[in-house]
């Protein structure tokens, strides 16, 4: 029985111009739940240009995004997060001096109504810490609830951020990078991860790992220059010879453009 696939997101021909340079030009792209959309790439392509439109931290110059049914197009980052959207960045963004559990729970309590009323504190303190369990349990991190967030590994750093995200309970996930940086055991602990949060969420995921990328991706769409050269599944992708000659033939360091 084929299931109907969900729009969580859709964005239209996003625009975003830099004086007379378009970072990013007339791109399109939607995003499902229970599929995972990656976005490849040179340097410079446009791929952050796509993810800041995205999440909010970039205004577009001219293009329209829908998320959940709602225009969010020009929204501030916190009410476009509010309505369903987690993002996670190239940079770590975690506080090192606290544990896993105080970085997830300070997470979760970022989706609080900032209300006063005192009757209500205790179911609230008690949904916090039910978001932010669940976030450390789906992301793998149940074993370092107590560990400083500075000393776990960079891949473990990675998944808190990760948690951190989900702890806010969106529907669409941006992923900027997730792998970056990582050794293999950790990079494929990051793979699994991704394939079992894909069932409830729609990802973007802007990656330089080919392997990676074409393990996970459902779709692709391919940027060069702020433009969109192909979209489609990785067997059209890696059979595009626009592809091959513009992005995949080049970058061949350590072996990872072709995945296997």
């Amino acid at each position: 029985m084929s299931t109907v696939l969900r729009t969580l997101l859709s964005a239209q021909k996003l625009t975003k111009r830099f004086g007379g340079l378009a970072a990013v030009n007339e791109v399109s792209v939607d995003l499902w739940q229970g599929r995972i959309h990656a976005v490849i790439g040179p340097n410079g392509a446009g791929k952050s240009t796509l993810t800041n439109l995205l999440s909010g931290d970039l205004p577009p110059t001219s293009g329209s995004v829908v998320l959940g049914g709602q225009d969010i197009t020009g929204w501030a980052p916190e009410k476009i997060s509010s309505q369903g959207l987690g993002r996670s960045y190239q940079k770590t963004n975690i506080f090192l001096p606290f544990s896993v559990w105080e970085n997830v729970r300070l997470a979760s309590q970022s989706r609080q109504p900032h209300a006063a009323s005192w009757l209500s504190r205790a179911t609230q303190y008690a949904a916090v810490n039910a978001r932010a369990e669940r976030a450390i349990e789906l992301s793998g991190l149940k074993n370092r609830l107590h560990s400083i967030a500075g000393t776990i590994s960079h891949g473990e750093q990675r998944q808190l951020e990760i948690a951190m995200t989900l702890a806010t309970e969106p529907q669409v996930l941006l992923l900027d990078e997730p792998l970056a940086g990582m050794g293999a055991n950790e990079a494929e602990r990051m793979v699994g991860l991704l394939l079992a949060l894909k069932k409830d969420h729609g990802i973007l995921l802007v990656e330089h790992d080919m392997d990676a990328v074409f393990t996970l991706a459902d779709q692709l769409t391919v940027m060069v220059n702020g433009q969109v050269i192909a979209s489609g599944t990785p067997a059209q992708i890696r059979a595009d010879a626009g592809v091959q000659a513009a992005y995949l033939g080049e970058e061949t360091e350590g072996g990872t453009a072709h995945g296997h």
